[in-house]
């Protein structure tokens, strides 16, 4: 597991440098060509990370540029128990717009469970990861890592720190705010939000809007191995590789269930 993660990390630096040399350029100069800087960064990143994982490993690899024309259809996946699912570049708005908040992110499944992950800012030069057995961490540009872990929910008066996507669920997550009291939106893009919760910087991630399940298996492995949970309505853990649609259910990422917020979160889910 020691050597995957830091292959894996490796892989995600390099897939996260052939995307930074597009997202320095002029965006017009594409539009002028006729050309999506977005479609040439994922495809870029794509193959980059799908190759540096073949070289390292055997197991199948699930990307969200993968199709039905590369073979991987549900007949196929539904007898994988381990393989790698990869998000080449999350945050596709944020790419866009130059905010520097998207991401890379590969993740290793084993029977349903993300048991390993790697989340990749490239503009930050930040990395979340963790791996069962040996810890979460965040490292900042070259930094030695850092262990991280989820923060104890707030008690009384005390603010709770939410953290909210840019783009998707504002008025949802505005009326689950409310039933907490004390509150401080945080807005952030990509899997970024999901590894706040994790190195404790922000206590619950509410997600009511639709996500795939490569948008979630790397910074999923960091939460849980951090300490934290990612829930379904049903209060289960989120799962990968269990069904033939990759959607996945609303979830919400918290250090533990709380009376205070659950009863809103699931009626909001429906």
């Amino acid at each position: 597991m020691d050597a995957l993660l830091k292959q894996a990390k490796d892989i995600a630096k390099s897939a996260g440098d052939a995307i930074m040399e597009i997202y320095r350029t002029d965006y017009a100069q594409y539009e002028k060509e006729d050309k999506s800087p977005l479609t040439e960064a994922d495809l870029a990143a794509h193959h980059i990370i799908i190759d540096g994982l073949k070289a390292i490993s055997d197991l199948p690899c699930l990307s969200e540029e993968s199709g039905e024309e590369d073979g991987i259809t549900w007949d196929r996946r539904k007898d994988w128990k381990k393989y790698w699912l990869i998000d080449p570049l999350d945050g596709t708005k944020e790419f866009i717009k130059k905010s520097d908040e998207f991401t890379v992110n590969i993740a290793l499944i084993d029977n349903g469970k993300a048991v390993l992950g790697v989340v990749y800012c490239p503009p930050l030069e930040r990395f979340y990861f963790a791996a069962e057995g040996i810890g979460a961490f965040r490292q900042d540009s070259g930094n030695t890592p850092k262990s991280i872990s989820v923060a104890q929910e707030p008690v009384g008066d005390e603010t709770w720190k939410v953290v909210g996507s840019r783009s998707h669920g504002a008025e949802a997550l505005e009326k689950f705010s409310q039933k907490l009291g004390n509150v401080d939106l945080v807005s952030m893009g990509s899997s970024l939000k999901l590894c706040l919760v994790a190195e404790g910087v922000a206590n619950l991630y509410p997600r009511l809007a639709p996500t795939c399940e490569w948008d979630t298996g790397a910074a999923q492995a960091v939460v849980e191995i951090a300490g934290g949970k990612i829930l379904r309505p049903d209060l289960k853990s989120l799962d990968y590789g269990q069904k033939e649609d990759l959607l996945n259910p609303f979830f919400i990422v918290c250090s533990d269930i709380n009376e205070l917020w659950i009863s809103e979160f699931v009626e909001l889910s429906k």
